[in-house]
């Protein structure tokens, strides 16, 4: 019989805390609907405490999602327990996710408490939080630079006061796969009551092991894989969500393991991943990178001919990469947009689709051919990134060639009022970034700038994504439209209102786990 791995996706939480990838009610709303689609086990939806907005977030997405657990991280202090519960409490099937560090180096420097008194904090939070539901997560921080028998003892701890799973954590990317999977068989056999809960792994890839280390925990006994979709997180990023359960679909040879996860949604919820964070996927990235099925070596593509299966070991429609895609363009109706957006899991109402579909027609005068990218770019920027705007772009003129001086005349919106100026620069990017700089009354520094195109062709859609900062705040923006210009004045937009949302709602995130 084969068994089952619980998918444990934190890409809302710890995924967040990337650089600049912090994103608002509604775009969590979305993502959250997709991962409930590709068929997580349980969502962590965010810390609570952090922030207003993020008890928000998390309490909307428990009100929203039906099927899947819906878990809210929390310090082991009652404070931030009760924050937890009071996001979580409608969930049809909440969970509390407390933490506390548990290596040498956490206990001296950062706790400064000894580790039976990290023990008594852990089984006091624990036990309070299984006042308040039946599932309750415990994680040590920092295990795998843990002492073995202490981590036993804690997970035994914890365990007996109502734990429902124990997270052993590479939180700093520190563990080597063979050594990783020894402290899982070590904790498996010298926890005396660990057959009472499921063991949990959740790994950093500081040193590029992630997904090797999760699956040897796997391969050791771990039942539980905390990931996020894309990989992403602070520093080097997390686990990533399709690498784990790609590889345990292709190899059931040597996993025998089930993850009920619906393979063909990956690609799609990779890709809304990459639109709403503006974290561009790296084209070698595994499973969902641009060149994952792509060859490009004579003898490759001779094999691929004869037999996809001499260089593929899966093929793209596994992953919800389609070869046969629908195209729309001018003469394409309401209704055929509607059903195709619904295919593709989007599921707007009549005045989302209503305004996406205005936009769709504006687009569909300029290029030829609609994509499934270029719609979910309209879906992005149209739907998801309606709320908390200052500034809106309402025209824009640029002059530039090698004779004149490059000119930016731009309109704006800000907070409802019409203001317009013009200014130069070293090129029509920079002269309508220093114009919308001078409108808005802002100064952020300008510390990323890239452009792709979402598709092939000269009338492709380009996409821009800048990363601002000001005054210690970092924030990503993105824009698409089929003008190069025109995408990276919406991108430097889209971030300066994402530094706006910040201000109003600053963060503090926990500690990684």
């Amino acid at each position: 019989m084969t068994e089952h791995i619980k998918i444990f996706d934190t890409t809302l939480r710890d995924g967040e805390q990337s650089p600049g990838a912090s994103m608002n009610t509604a775009e969590k709303l979305r993502l959250a609907t997709q991962l409930e689609s590709l068929g997580v086990d349980t969502l962590e939806a965010g810390f609570p405490a952090a922030s207003d907005g993020d008890f928000e977030a998390v309490s909307e997405i428990a009100k929203k999602l039906k099927r899947t657990e819906v878990a809210a991280l929390s310090r082991t202090s009652v404070g931030d327990i009760d924050r937890a519960w009071g996001a979580i409490q409608h969930a049809a099937r909440p969970k509390i996710h407390t933490f506390i560090a548990t290596s040498d180096i956490h206990l001296e420097y950062k706790l400064k408490m000894s580790r039976d008194a990290v023990v008594q904090e852990a089984i006091n939070a624990v036990s309070y939080a299984k006042t308040l539901t039946n599932e309750v997560e415990f994680s040590a921080e920092d295990g795998s630079r843990s002492d073995r028998d202490f981590l036993c003892k804690i997970f035994e701890a914890v365990i007996e006061a109502g734990a429902t799973v124990v997270n052993l954590p590479d939180t700093v990317g520190y563990a080597i796969p063979t050594e990783f999977s020894e402290m899982v068989k070590y904790i498996k056999t010298h926890t005396p009551n660990i057959d009472r809960a499921t063991l949990s792994v959740h790994c950093h890839n500081d040193l590029g092991l992630a997904t090797a280390n999760t699956l040897a925990a796997i391969d050791a006994g771990a039942r539980q894989a905390e990931v996020t979709i894309n990989g992403i997180g602070e520093r080097a990023g997390n686990t990533s969500l399709e690498e784990v359960v790609m590889a345990t679909h292709t190899r059931p040879n040597w996993f025998s393991l089930d993850t009920r996860i619906k393979t063909e949604m990956i690609y799609p919820t990779s890709r809304l991943v990459s639109m709403i964070t503006g974290i561009i996927v790296q084209p070698n990235k595994a499973i969902v990178g641009a060149n994952a099925f792509a060859h490009e070596a004579g003898i490759h593509q001779d094999g691929m001919l004869k037999n996809p299966m001499t260089y593929e070991i899966m093929s793209p429609e596994t992953i919800g990469l389609s070869k046969n895609k629908l195209v729309l363009g001018k003469h394409s109706g309401r209704h055929a947009l509607h059903t195709h957006l619904k295919e593709m899991g989007y599921d707007l109402s009549d005045a989302e689709l209503n305004k996406v579909f205005r936009q769709f027609k504006d687009l569909a005068d300029k290029k030829k051919h609609v994509v499934d990218e270029d719609l979910e770019a309209l879906v992005t920027e149209e739907i998801l990134r309606t709320q908390e705007v200052v500034f809106e772009l309402e025209y824009m003129h640029v002059t530039s060639g090698t004779t004149v001086l490059p000119m930016a005349s731009i309109q704006l919106t800000i907070n409802g009022r019409s203001v317009k100026g013009a200014g130069y620069g070293n090129g029509p990017v920079d002269s309508a970034f220093n114009t919308i700089a001078k409108l808005t009354g802002t100064s952020s520094e300008l510390l990323r700038f890239s452009v792709s195109a979402l598709t092939g062709g000269t009338d492709a859609q380009g996409e821009v994504t800048v990363r601002l900062r000001d005054n210690g705040l970092v924030a990503l923006g993105r824009g698409s439209d089929p003008d190069i210009i025109t995408a990276s004045a919406k991108a430097y937009i889209n971030g300066l209102n994402r530094i706006e949302f910040l201000k109003e709602n600053p963060v503090k995130h926990a500690q990684s786990v």
